[in-house]
């Protein structure tokens, strides 16, 4: 390595950890992060790799992210994996894919991070439409994570916000036709304890990475008042000083809520 890379080295080091000392003693403190990981193909494409490569590279990224969450107190985490619209994508594809899930939950679950952290791991989604290997190693997870509640990493697979709030309308119309839910008791708060997420907050700052700036289904009824931070690094390649940066530009604005 050459002299002018080790110097880049350690000024980027020296930037990264003053931003680090920024974000930690400033008041506005995140309860509840959520990441739409995008860019893994493109990334891949982008450096002549295969797909797959791309997804890897990816799930290392997350393993790597979610320690900085760990570090930074961030005790809700939220990421956006696979949408029910990604299922159409070539079966080869997906079939890598749903092989990284099961290898990523499995190794998520024996994790001593996740122990010693009492992180709570959830999959929500319609995991009717994933592959029973994946369901077992969603299980599996789970079961292993469940009585902690110290920090909450939920992944979402098979997703899509417009088909989780169908089924908080349905749970809604059969309760009122049966007689047990009043209309006048259908309100906001009804209706997001009937989401997948009703034991969570909702996110204080979605992170969108790959450049594109759209929502793409992603937490549409959680995210009416969360902040919006889109960079155009593919996920593959998101670093701790970007994350950093987001949160920072989150800290930096004044939240309204509507007022």
């Amino acid at each position: 390595m050459g002299i002018s890379n080790r110097l880049g080295d350690v000024l980027g080091n020296a930037v990264e950890a003053k931003l680090l000392r920024q974000v930690k003693k400033h008041p506005d403190k995140i309860n509840h992060l959520a990441i739409i990981m995008d860019g893994n193909r493109r990334f891949a494409w982008s450096k002549a790799l295969e797909t797959d490569i791309g997804h890897k590279m990816g799930k290392m990224k997350l393993e790597q992210v979610l320690d900085w969450v760990l570090e930074l107190e961030i005790h809700y985490f939220t990421v956006y994996a696979l949408s029910t619209e990604n299922l159409n994508r070539p079966a080869g594809e997906l079939d890598g894919l749903f092989n990284l899930y099961i290898e990523g939950l499995k190794d998520i679950a024996d994790d001593p991070r996740i122990h010693e952290n009492k992180v709570k791991v959830q999959i929500i989604g319609r995991r009717e439409l994933l592959p029973d290997s994946v369901n077992e190693a969603i299980r599996y997870a789970e079961e292993k994570t469940a009585h902690y509640d110290e920090f909450t990493f939920t992944v979402c697979l098979a997703y899509g916000s417009r088909e989780e709030m169908l089924d908080a309308i349905k749970s809604i119309a059969e309760d009122h036709s049966s007689g047990e839910l009043a209309i006048d008791a259908i309100d906001e708060g009804e209706v997001s304890r009937r989401l997948y997420t009703a034991e969570m907050p909702d996110p204080d700052l979605v992170i969108r990475t790959s450049g594109e700036e759209r929502i793409s289904n992603f937490l549409l009824w959680q995210m009416a008042y969360s902040e919006l931070y889109f960079t155009d690094v593919f996920w593959p390649s998101f670093s701790k000083k970007e994350l950093l940066k987001a949160i920072q530009t989150y800290q930096a604005r004044k939240r309204r809520f509507g007022e």
